[in-house]
């Protein structure tokens, strides 16, 4: 049970506080909040006053979180988040009859995890549901899992997250991109050694770092590689001979270049875990339940993609 000081808490004063940490300036807080500047520093020092911590320091041009602020504003991030998805969701059964559903989902599993959402949908006297999609990298949906702005995300990881249920779903290997008149393309597969000194492009963010680097010192890798954030780089680069490309498997299943070839990478295979997380304890909606349950059963089937080994003259069709 709270002690009776912070039972006098209101949901106003977390809203303030979460809104002037992210504004930096009381002015631009109070603006945004249509109230007065005093107002808001009023409400901020009750605040205060009630946790008997200070939770800012404040100069003249800017605001910083101590270590107690920073504490109570990821608290008070969900608190604010799950009572604004509670009212919508209220908003949307009771105005429209519909579910609201907030869903996250890494890029490169967009299309599986869209066909399985479009089969639940579909199913025979399912009720109306109105989804929020949320595409980012891993690390910024899980993120927004913990601070109650998703229901559930599909993402990548290397280790297991904190404060998060994860249900692994799948692995993701890491293949290789290369020209088709590479010598690699003719062998039908590759492995860490027969690189070499190539310089290789992979992606500057996600699980690409954890995933890659090791397997890059381990094997004395010669270049420093190109480091990309778009797919679209990764192919342009390697379309032109400038290097190999690193990816997960993922990220090719909608690859379809005559002039590119996507091998397996053996010796070491190196995968990321693909999984479904949530936050532990209740669901907000039913519906958000049994879309987590449908998700679990069905994505680790959902269009697998397969990587034929390339032999002289076979034509790609990735």
């Amino acid at each position: 049970m709270a002690t009776l000081p912070l039972r006098a808490l209101t949901l106003r004063q977390l809203q303030f506080f979460s809104v002037l940490v992210e504004e930096g300036q009381f002015g631009r807080a109070a603006r945004r909040l249509s109230i007065t500047q005093p107002a808001l520093s009023n409400a901020i020092k009750q605040m205060e006053k009630l946790l008997g911590a200070e939770l800012l320091t404040r100069s003249t041009h800017r605001l910083e979180l101590t270590p107690v602020g920073a504490e109570v504003l990821a608290r008070t991030d969900f608190l604010v988040n799950t009572f604004e998805v509670a009212l919508r969701d209220i908003e949307s059964t009771v105005q429209r009859g519909r579910a609201f559903v907030r869903m996250g989902v890494i890029p490169s599993a967009s299309a599986r995890v869209a066909a399985v959402v479009s089969e639940f949908l579909g199913q025979g006297g399912q009720r109306e549901v109105e989804l929020a999609w949320r595409d980012a990298p891993s690390t910024t949906l899980l993120a927004e899992l913990r601070s109650g702005q998703l229901d559930m995300a599909v993402a990548a990881i290397t280790e297991p997250p904190n404060g998060l249920i994860c249900i692994d779903l799948f692995r993701d290997p890491l293949v290789l991109v290369v020209r088709r008149d590479h010598p690699l393309a003719a062998a039908g597969d590759a492995n860490w050694e027969a690189i070499g000194k190539e310089r290789l492009v992979l992606f500057e963010s996600g699980s690409m770092p954890a995933l890659g680097n090791p397997a890059r010192a381990q094997f004395a890798q010669g270049a420093e590689p190109y480091r990309v954030s778009y797919s679209e780089t990764l192919y342009a680069l390697v379309r032109s001979g400038q290097a190999l490309g690193l990816m997960p498997r993922l990220y090719t299943s909608s690859l379809r270049d005559p002039e590119l070839v996507v091998l397996p990478l053996l010796k070491p295979r190196i995968e990321r875990r693909v999984v479904l997380a949530y936050l532990p304890g209740p669901m907000r909606n039913v519906v958000a339940q049994e879309l987590i349950a449908f998700l679990r059963d069905k994505l680790p089937q959902a269009g697998e993609p397969t990587l034929r080994r390339m032999t002289k003259g076979t034509r790609g069709r990735r």
